[in-house]
């Protein structure tokens, strides 16, 4: 088995120390996958490109971007949004580092592959940068993957804790790429609701599944069981990719989901066994957010653990602790499964 590992030593100059989304964060998952790295293939991302970033956002996007660029401070793109002035070569990379992870499954280098990337991308939309985020990473793999590969159909799962509303802004009129969101609701960015379903020729290829705050392990299992597993069995995609955020675990200080270590590590792994099934394992785990350094980096090297198919689980912190019983997700899961035909 050959999983490859992309990302990049500037991921790291991209940095506001105060700020949620700091170096920090890519800091500790490196540190905390040093003891696999032998196992891992590592891979160089090249810059992504005028054309790839285009053929997912329009040329307004880029304009703050390159603005700031120019300056020689950092520079709020909104009130959660900050970019330096090498933030835009580095978010290039970042996207850069996605493609080659497409590259290298779906040209049989690897069998799999972790994208560890910041600045995150799943809340950048065709023309905004938002959400911490500012270019969008997954969804310009996702084109690569289309205009170099000519995949026909590809999944984007995202079960970051936010609504991943940018993927969903850039293909919710496309037939070709089936989004699924799993997330907590209500929280930023307030998009994601049951009826956003996608619109003309992806109408029915957006799968929202909004959660109130306190869902944990058990209300994930049944959703990948109930909803997520058929999706993508029915839609039967060339290649999966996965905004994996580690901020639905119950340690995080932005949301309020219940997730341990070892339920992500059954989403990673239930993710691995529908790649086997659907698309001969081609799959891509993509880092989008996660603000609990520890929890964040024994994440990811479980991950990586999964995707190299060993066994064991890195968890400093256990079960979430028993605090009231659990929401009642069945009326979610039945109203997501009568409106898509599951």
């Amino acid at each position: 088995m050959t999983s490859a590992y992309i990302s990049h030593a500037s991921f790291s100059e991209h940095d506001y120390p105060r700020h949620p989304e700091h170096a920090g964060r890519i800091k500790a998952v490196w540190q905390q996958l040093q003891g696999l790295l032998e196992q891992l293939l590592p891979l160089a991302p090249a810059p992504a490109s005028d054309e790839q970033i285009l053929a997912v956002h329009s040329a307004a996007h880029l304009r703050p971007l390159t603005a700031i660029a120019s300056q020689k401070r950092r520079a709020f793109i909104d009130a959660d949004t900050y970019a330096l002035p090498q933030s835009l070569a580095i978010a290039r990379l970042a996207a850069g580092a996605v493609i080659a992870g497409v590259e290298a499954v779906l040209d049989g280098t690897a069998d799999n592959a972790l994208a560890l990337v910041r600045p995150p991308g799943h809340h950048a939309t065709r023309d905004q940068p938002m959400g911490f985020c500012l270019l969008n990473n997954i969804a310009i793999g996702a084109r690569h993957a289309q205009a170099k590969f000519s995949c026909e159909r590809i999944l984007i799962l995202d079960y970051d804790v936010h609504h991943g509303n940018g993927t969903q802004d850039i293909f919710y009129t496309d037939g070709s790429v089936q989004f699924i969101s799993i997330h907590q609701s209500p929280l930023y960015p307030g998009s994601g609701a049951l009826r956003e379903m996608g619109a003309g020729a992806g109408q029915g290829r957006t799968i929202n599944v909004p959660l109130p705050a306190g869902c944990g392990d058990a209300a994930y299992r049944r959703i990948m069981a109930e909803i997520v597993a058929p999706a993508i069995e029915s839609f039967k995609p060339d290649i999966m990719l996965v905004s994996v955020g580690f901020d639905a675990h119950w340690m995080d200080p932005l949301a309020q989901m219940r997730l341990s270590l070892a339920g992500y590590d059954e989403l990673a792994r239930a993710c691995l066994q529908l790649a086997q099934q659907v698309c001969d394992g081609k799959i891509v785990f993509v880092m989008e957010g996660g603000y609990d350094l520890a929890a964040l980096a024994h994440g990811w090297s479980n991950i990586a653990r999964a995707c190299l198919r060993l066994g064991g689980l890195s968890d400093p912190y256990g079960a979430a602790p028993r605090v009231s019983a659990p929401p009642d997700i069945g009326a979610i899961i039945d109203a997501v499964r009568r409106w898509h035909q599951l």
